[in-house]
């Protein structure tokens, strides 16, 4: 028996001329279902009908019908469809409610009124399924990226819920990170549950899948998906520049927490360093040292004068203005450089949506929104934490030009990613970032 039944639904956000979701007709069966498409395709609007977010909390125009586990998207209220679907978003920034792992694992589990006993052995089946034991009573304030996910998934898994909803949950994780992600699927599925996942890395969940879904447009079809690659973007690179950066025996984290221990690194002008390494490794820490956003315990971090671009892993938090092109606009105005909002939103495509309000974007397009917003003109030092997060195989490659561009004018860069590909379309240099050590792990030969 289909556990979710979708039936000539259209859906309307507020203001909007065309349907996110058009006359979509859809059944979900038990075992894995695999979600698909380019990024502002309708992926993440059609997870939210499951959950009753879309209508309910999103507003708009909806037509046609929804049931899930036998209620009725429409008139059910979300607080109610909570019990049955369990949802982990794009953003794990964005469901987090308490700064204690533990507390925030069990908060739907205290909405319930579950009684204490069973709630601390829910939270600890729960935290172990997602791989996330190792994190219990630790502040979320200090975990990286990929950790607040799965701290996410274990938030979702702690409440049993007959269909678990996760929206690129392996967007900001490491290897075995994902891994875990796959293994606890896999146990949710083998536990009689059923399980959607939107992404766009498909390779490891393909295999796994009972089925696929492709949704473009609005429109779906049950075409089995490819999964592109970025091999053809790989890029010439250009002999480096002076020294634009270094760390010198520094040490930095955060309260009496080492994150990076005694380490020493650099970069030039001209060049892109990757920084590879597990999640709570250090990257973020080390990327926030370099700009100067953190200041290390000990050491010298040392840095040309010059304009730096940062993106954070949340780049929801950058994007403030009405519009996109408004945004472009502030960031040019304020480094001086003539260059027009256009060009380079043109060349991320984007240009279509320059006038919308960045955070009513999807999350692949709030990437790149956040890329246009740090990225033009000609900045002298960039920054970039996890840059392909909800990122399609076009806009991954419209990254690697950009990024070529700015390494071609002289802009050093810094990237952190779990993306292989990637590293390998743009890294000149690889550092490997675990344990407190940063160590060159690859070097790529530079072309004269």
């Amino acid at each position: 028996m289909a556990i979710a039944r979708i039936s000539r639904l259209s859906y309307w956000y507020p203001g909007a001329e065309q349907p996110a979701l058009d006359d979509v007709s859809l059944l979900i069966d038990a075992g894995l279902t695999v979600v698909s498409g380019s990024s502002g395709g309708g992926k993440s609007t059609l997870l939210r009908v499951l959950n009753g977010l879309v209508p309910h909390f999103h507003g708009g125009r909806i037509a046609g019908a929804a049931e899930v586990a036998g209620h009725d998207v429409i008139r059910t209220p979300t607080r109610s469809l909570a019990r049955t679907v369990g949802f982990v978003f794009q953003d794990p920034e964005l469901q987090t409610v308490y700064d204690a792992v533990d507390r925030e694992v069990a908060f739907g589990l205290e909405n319930i009124a579950l009684p204490p006993r069973e709630m601390a052995a829910r939270v600890a089946e729960a935290l172990h399924a997602a791989g996330v034991a190792h994190l219990a009573g630790r502040s979320v304030r200090t975990l990286s990226g990929g950790e607040r996910q799965r701290v996410a998934l274990a938030s979702a898994l702690a409440m049993r819920p007959r269909l678990v909803v996760l929206d690129e949950p392996t967007s900001q994780l490491d290897p075995e990170g994902a891994s875990m992600v796959l293994d606890a699927v896999r146990n949710v599925v083998e536990h009689g549950r059923s399980v959607v996942i939107a992404e766009h890395r498909l390779e490891r969940l393909l295999p796994h899948a009972n089925a696929s879904v492709i949704v473009e447009h609005g429109a779906i079809s049950t075409a089995r998906p490819v999964t592109p690659s970025l091999s053809a973007a790989i890029t010439t690179r250009s002999r480096t520049g002076p020294l634009a950066w270094s760390l010198a025996g520094v040490s930095a984290g955060f309260g009496r927490r080492v994150v990076l221990d005694s380490i020493d690194a650099f970069g030039h002008q001209g060049e892109v360093v990757a920084l590879s390494g597990p999640n709570g490794g250090g990257k973020t820490t080390l990327l926030r040292l370099i700009a100067g956003a953190l200041s290390p315990m000990s050491g010298k971090v040392e840095r040309r004068p010059g304009r730096i671009a940062y993106l954070p892993q949340n780049p929801t938090a950058l994007l403030h203005r009405p519009t996109l092109r408004s945004e472009v606009n502030l960031t040019l105005e304020r480094a001086g450089e003539p260059e027009p909002p256009e060009a380079i939103l043109a060349e991320l495509g984007l240009l279509e949506v320059a006038g919308r309000y960045p955070r009513d974007l999807s999350c692949g397009e709030r990437q790149r929104a956040a890329l246009a917003a740090v990225l033009p003109g000609k900045p002298d030092l960039v920054l970039l934490d996890e840059p392909t997060r909800g990122m399609d195989a076009a806009a991954r490659a419209a990254l690697v030009g950009l990024v070529s561009r700015l390494r071609d004018q002289g802009s050093a860069i810094v990237l952190a990613t779990h993306d292989p590909e990637l590293r390998s379309a743009l890294a000149d240099r690889v550092l490997q970032v675990s344990a407190g050590n940063v160590v060159e792990s690859e070097s790529h030969s530079v072309s004269a």
